[in-house]
């Protein structure tokens, strides 16, 4: 029988405009910080998808928060220099959203990145920004750096590492639930993105391997209590490691991530439509080294961890947290991952892409502390 032709969608701009602003109202990934009448006049200027016009209109509203903060500093504010510094990040990240794939989004993660880690010397607790040795091969880099926030105390503390997806940095991740549970949090991007070293493969979880050897070498953090926490994209690298690392591991959340059926090209283009403002495969395609939707829908099923045996290994404890409604990745996927191996835990809320309720994050942050309780 004949496949059938799996087309590219380009959603109109005033589609995407619609569903960011939309996010904006509520201050949804990426909007944080941000005022909504100013990301409302940048999207009515804005006449395309180009990526680099999209970089310069929102890197344009990042400027006068830029300018306030170094003026703050001088004059020895340091709250009024840390609101500015977050603001003008959170417009940056806008710019650069969702992922570094142009030379104008490149500029503008750079200026977001100087941006955070200048608000971060005020955090309380204070952040930390690491960089761990990787065993790279060829072409590879040899660092993965992460940022490091402890909750007050002595040590040694049990540590939650953590990471987005293919649009969430790991200066995008924010701590304050785990560390109010007396866990260290300590923030990376997944392969393929920021700063990480390597792209996604088949075997980028290698990378985790230096974060885990790097955790052996600090006193402060309890390396026989790791968990692990991948967000969308990145609960595929969490539900990997479950399964490759459980030695290393006390517990993994998979929250919102993919694992077989969303490499399917029938998934591909179903997903097109979904509720991904604008370019999802072309950003998966960015994270795994690859450019575009054809060159994704022919390398996405080399991922599926069904087919390459992952599933029916032992694993460490699992949580998996999805909504029921998820049309960025199927919700499929998750009721696989109760169907091969040992057991694991679920929670499936109402709602699209990662369940967003008032209850999901404390859900996830009571599991975690639970699990990485001294034994």
């Amino acid at each position: 029988m004949e496949q059938p032709q799996i087309k590219r969608y380009i959603r109109p701009i005033e589609e995407v405009r619609k569903i960011m602003l939309e996010r904006s109202k509520v201050s949804r990934n990426p909007f944080e910080f941000t005022d909504h009448e100013k990301i409302e006049h940048a999207f009515s200027a804005l006449t395309s998808l180009d990526r680099d016009a999209w970089a310069e209109a929102f890197s344009t509203l990042a400027r006068p928060h830029e300018e306030e903060a170094r003026s703050a500093e001088e004059g020895g504010d340091g709250l009024r220099a840390k609101e500015n510094y977050l603001t003008a990040y959170n417009y940056l990240r806008i710019a650069r959203y969702p992922t570094t794939n142009s030379q104008g989004k490149k500029a503008a993660y750079l200026r977001c990145n100087e941006n955070y880690l200048k608000a971060s010397r005020y955090f309380e607790p204070p952040m930390e920004r690491v960089e761990m040795p990787f065993q790279a091969r060829p072409g590879e880099g040899t660092t993965i750096v992460g940022l490091l926030q402890k909750p007050p105390g002595r040590g040694p503390l049990p540590v939650l590492v953590t990471w987005g997806g293919i649009d969430t940095f790991k200066e995008d991740r924010r701590g304050t639930p785990y560390l109010q549970r007396n866990i260290a949090m300590l923030a990376i991007d997944m392969p393929g993105v920021g700063e990480a070293p390597i792209y996604g493969s088949e075997d980028a979880e290698r990378m985790w391997n230096g974060v885990f050897d790097w955790l052996e070498t600090r006193n402060d953090l309890d390396s026989q209590r790791i968990g692990v926490l991948g967000l969308s994209t990145g609960g595929y690298w969490a539900t990997k490691l479950a399964h490759t690392q459980k030695d290393r591991i006390r517990a993994a959340i998979n929250h919102g991530g993919c694992a077989h059926y969303a490499f399917t090209p029938e998934w591909i283009e179903k997903s097109q439509h979904g509720e991904y403002p604008l370019e999802f495969a072309e950003t998966l395609a960015s994270a795994f080294g690859r450019k575009t939707f054809e060159q994704w829908l022919e390398y996405a099923p080399k991922l599926s961890l069904l087919d390459q045996g992952i599933l029916d290994r032992p694993c460490a404890p699992l949580l998996c947290i999805n909504g029921l409604q998820d049309s960025t990745f199927p919700i499929q996927d998750h009721f696989l991952l109760l169907e091969h191996g040992l057991p694991k835990v679920a929670r499936f809320f109402p709602g699209g892409h990662m369940g967003h309720t008032p209850a999901t994050i404390p859900t996830m942050a009571n599991w975690m502390a639970e699990a990485l309780k001294a034994r």
